[in-house]
């Protein structure tokens, strides 16, 4: 989406706002996210590289002067209404999920809520990876926080917002959507250390655009296969740490316990584990290639990261393959990987900005020919964190 109509939504919000409630609002954005490379490493405590990007939630609130919350969405033409004191305690697999467990760890941490109207819209493709719930639920705590006049560090913010899905949606994802989401920072790149959260900005070179391929096949990280890799995991790092001191996630394991081990281990845990440990290792050096500028080799690693996360953490797709398949075959194109949780939504290149017209023509057309979709193709940069707008 350009500046001029992310622009033009944001005014057509409030617009919509004070012609719903009759009030002017508050205005607070936050934005998806792309992963780079780090996939599935988050909640293994381990290293992540993503972006921010153009596509974000935006919430428009106002306070009330009763205590009711009411929530209503441009993208879904609904409105659900509650009592601040009875918010839902379980989620209803209904879009407002997002917003009420965010309402709900607000109050949990202590900050007093008013009664509120909220209007939601959001441009984040949903179901693609691209991390269109950790933008609602960054925006919906940013406008709570600004309406109550309250104060969350960045850090705080991030967990909050994870917990909500965590412990709500039921969604058991890491920390590092919600977390570029609120640290997101233009033209950069940003390495978490999801342990500690330590981070740095990393810059983007200007001739590079982060070139998104929507398979068109949706996902949902809410249960099944997501949970389930991450149950792996955890029985992964239970077997290293009753065979050694300090592990207490798979982060702490090296490739060398790992070669130890991994003929005694069941073959899934194995296939888990190597992924993890593989992938932490080539976020690393694919930040030492980034630094030095070096771009064919961080390439060759996302390349090596697509390959670890279809074989060896088995949550790709046929449709996903396919992309990254033709993404190769294009010139210009330094790499190209799944992102996201898996089992569909996008895939993320790095093109030089002269070869993405020929880039998306070229993989469009393919990748219609060999699956019988039609893809959508954001070309994207990095952009900033949640913020309040005028």
């Amino acid at each position: 989406m350009s500046v001029e109509n992310a622009s033009d939504a944001t005014h057509d919000l409030a617009q919509q706002f004070v012609q719903l409630y009759g009030v002017k609002p508050l205005l607070v954005e936050a934005p998806g996210r792309v992963n780079l490379i780090g996939e599935h490493t988050d909640y293994n405590d381990g290293f992540v590289l993503p972006a921010a990007i153009q596509f974000r939630t935006t919430v428009a609130i106002a306070a009330r002067c009763d205590r009711r919350v009411v929530i209503a969405s441009q993208n879904y033409s609904e409105q659900v209404e509650f009592e601040m004191e009875q918010l839902p305690g379980t989620a209803r697999r209904h879009w407002s999920d997002y917003a009420v467990g965010v309402a709900r760890k607000l109050k949990e941490h202590g900050i007093a809520l008013p009664g509120a109207n909220l209007l939601i819209y959001g441009d984040v493709p949903l179901g693609a990876g691209l991390s269109s719930s950790a933008s609602l639920e960054v925006a919906v705590c940013g406008a709570f926080l600004a309406v109550s006049e309250a104060k969350l560090d960045g850090a705080d913010m991030a967990r909050l917002c994870q917990r909500a899905e965590n412990e709500f949606v039921g969604a058991r994802c890491g920390i590092m959507d919600q977390f570029v989401s609120v640290h997101g920072f233009k033209d950069h790149a940003l390495l978490l250390d999801c342990r500690s959260l330590e981070y740095r900005q990393l810059p983007i070179p200007d001739d590079l655009r982060l070139v998104i391929c929507n398979t068109m096949v949706r996902h949902s990280l809410a249960g099944g296969e997501y949970n389930q890799r991450r149950k792996e995991c955890e029985t992964g790092a239970q077997f290293f740490a009753g065979r050694g001191a300090g592990v207490s996630a798979l982060r702490d394991v090296s490739l060398s316990s790992f070669r130890k081990y991994e003929e005694v281990m069941p073959e899934n845990i194995r296939k888990r584990c190597r992924h993890v440990i593989t992938e932490d290792a080539r976020v690393m050096k694919a930040v030492e290639a980034l630094e030095k500028q070096d771009i064919g080799l961080f390439g060759e690693l996302m390349r090596e990261s697509h390959a670890s996360l279809r074989d060896d953490f088995q949550v790709s797709c046929q449709e996903l393959d396919v992309m990254v398949e033709l993404a190769g075959e294009v010139e210009g194109v330094y790499g190209a990987r799944m992102t996201g949780g898996g089992f569909g939504g996008c895939t993320i290149n790095l093109v030089k900005s002269e070869a993405v017209e020929d880039f998306k023509v070229k993989v469009s057309e393919g990748y219609q020919l060999a699956t019988g979709r039609k893809p959508e193709i954001y070309v994207c940069t990095a952009a900033d964190g949640v913020k309040r707008v005028d």
